[in-house]
């Protein structure tokens, strides 16, 4: 389960593994402030270049609370298990709508078998290289909200089939299911949320200013980033080779690759290294001689011309 192991001393893995209670503070509060602030600067300001603007970096950390569940799932946003539960669920699964303990079950064995035939990513991976025109289709579909809308139809529908029974049933699908607490927090939550943006502005920026960023931007940045880590890489046990780390730039790390995501690779060597000192790990394995076998790209862009590469 720790591949780095291989490569990396246990003294090297212990330190890069610490955990900070205020640095997992300090990125919740970031992921909110950005979104809060957001909306702040459109209320300052209420035009279509603002609210266009507040759509996208609210999306972007969207995925940001993704990330930072993420986090939580490997117990490395906070020092305590009980402090990975409470945040991991409710700041920031439940308001995007995700259930911290399911994602865990299902990215456990994501990191178990990845790019193998029981990977439950592989399906996000497989396709591609794809042809431009068919990613250039996928892509549409998210920004414009057809992904989005499609996707959370199917969390209540898995949730009707998933009363009472869930024999037979995938772990993605169960990664993306509401069952009926799950329901409860996600609906507790953007309630809240609702009387906050009221408070700030309209009744109606929850569904301006937090649910289309959630049905569009926070889908297509998603796909990019699914893409970025396997997609067009190699299906084998090589964890050089089956995952890829992207070398983002401020832009990118603000609108696409929020909290470290981009080291992708850094993270499947050892899943419970915090992303803040994935760069750390990083430069460590270059320092080491590694850097030549490590899968890269220079930035996101290459990412999606290297998903497109097949022709028609």
């Amino acid at each position: 389960m720790t591949p780095g192991r291989a490569y990396l001393s246990s003294d090297e893995i212990r330190a890069l593994s610490q955990r900070s209670n205020l640095w997992g503070v300090a990125l919740v509060v970031h992921a909110w402030g950005l979104i809060l602030g957001s909306v702040w600067v459109f209320t300052l300001w209420p035009n279509l270049l603002t609210f266009v603007l507040a759509v996208i970096v609210i999306g972007s950390r969207q995925l940001g609370l993704a990330i930072l569940m993420h986090e939580a799932a490997h117990n490395a946003l906070f020092r305590s298990r009980a402090w990975n539960e409470w945040a991991g669920t409710w700041l920031c699964g439940a308001p995007i709508l995700a259930d911290l303990a399911s994602y865990r079950h299902y990215h456990l064995k994501h990191h178990r078998y990845t790019q193998t035939d029981d990977d439950p990513d592989l399906v996000l991976s497989k396709p591609f290289p794809t042809t431009r025109a068919s990613l250039r289709r996928k892509l549409i579909r998210d920004v414009t909200g057809q992904t989005g809308i499609r996707q959370r139809a199917a969390q209540i529908a898995f949730a009707f089939r998933l009363v009472g029974e869930t024999e037979g049933v995938s772990s993605q699908d169960l990664a993306q299911a509401f069952s009926g607490p799950v329901l409860g927090r996600a609906a507790l939550a953007n309630l809240l949320l609702f009387a906050l943006l009221w408070v700030m502005g309209a009744w109606w920026f929850w569904f301006a200013l937090w649910l289309l960023p959630l049905l569009t931007w926070f889908q297509l940045v998603l796909r990019v980033r699914n893409i970025a880590e396997h997609g067009a890489v190699q299906q084998c046990d090589d964890p050089f080779r089956n995952t890829r780390t992207t070398l983002a730039g401020p832009l990118e790390r603000l609108l696409v690759a929020p909290y470290r995501v981009n080291y992708h690779l850094e993270h499947h060597l050892v899943m419970h290294v915090p992303c803040y000192r994935l760069p750390k790990l990083h430069r460590l394995l270059h320092d080491k001689g590694l850097g030549e076998r490590m899968t890269t790209a220079p930035n996101y862009i290459d990412v999606l011309r290297q998903a497109s590469a097949r022709k028609a």
